[in-house]
């Protein structure tokens, strides 16, 4: 039976220093070309620049997700132009990208509603996905024509479709296996860049319980500088998943007196 990673509202998860799952917003593309005064265009052709260097830097950061938000459902109300640029924009990262993530032992899966991509963009994507599928050193998740409302919308009708009788009993664990991220843990850490402070119909079943960051650093500037301030600022917070703080101190009291004080301090 496959089992598929819990819920943080069910079941507290483990927390490590560096973040498990990223989950980024990459804003500001077009306000970077504006203020260099080039066509919006040109900082979307950066922001891919940035997403290859972030991808790098989570791999040697041992991140093991990384999910990104570059197209959602709602972006189609964009210029028709800029949509054409974009999607033109995508096919070619994933024809010059994805032997490159192979390369690397990454694992490429892309989520959202694919039905209004063309037949050539269509049949990347499941090349790419095919051909990194048994990768195991960082699974990069593009998110494209995706919105949180339709992911879980989209769950819920897979779900009846297979299983109508749970229509008046089902649970999280039912439902979580035709998640888009199903196979994902929940983000530890989600970030925006462009100083907005909102997660944009992004994620909403799988956020319930991440750290948030929000930046005004435009993504085509945010290197590795600044996720490291991402990450520094998550390794300051106190993640109690409904707890007390009273409570985390004993469980960690409790920790130190079956397994000794933490490295560094048997000694002060």
């Amino acid at each position: 039976m496959t089992r598929f990673p819990p819920s943080s509202t069910r079941i507290i998860p483990d927390i490590a220093c560096v973040p498990r799952h990223i989950a980024i917003i990459m804003d500001g593309n077009g306000r970077w070309a504006k203020q260099r005064f080039m066509p919006r265009v040109m900082g979307h052709q950066r922001g891919v620049e940035t997403l290859r260097d972030v991808v790098k830097a989570c791999r040697e950061l041992n991140v093991e997700y990384l999910t990104v938000f570059a197209f959602s459902s709602e972006n189609w109300r964009r210029p028709a132009d800029e949509v054409s640029f974009l999607m033109s924009l995508f096919l070619k990262m994933l024809e010059r990208e994805v032997v490159k993530l192979h390369e690397n032992n990454i694992r490429l899966k892309i989520i959202g509603d694919r039905s209004r991509f063309d037949d050539k963009l269509k049949k990347s994507m499941q090349e790419g996905e095919q051909l990194t599928a048994n990768n195991t050193a960082l699974t990069l998740t593009i998110a494209a024509n995706y919105g949180g409302r339709w992911d879980v919308m989209y769950a819920v009708k897979a779900m009846l479709n297979d299983h109508p009788h749970l229509a008046q009993t089902f649970t999280e664990e039912d439902l979580q296996p035709y998640l888009s991220m199903s196979d994902a843990p929940e983000p530890d850490l989600f970030i925006r860049t462009g100083g907005e402070q909102r997660i944009s119909n992004f994620m909403l079943w799988q956020l319930a319980y991440t750290e948030l960051y929000f930046t005004d650093t435009l993504w085509p500037s945010f290197d590795r500088k600044e996720l490291d301030k991402a990450i520094a600022s998550y390794q300051k917070r106190e993640r109690r998943f409904g707890r007390t703080s009273e409570q985390l101190t004993r469980e960690q009291l409790t920790s130190e007196q079956l397994f000794g004080q933490p490295e560094g301090e048997q000694n002060a």
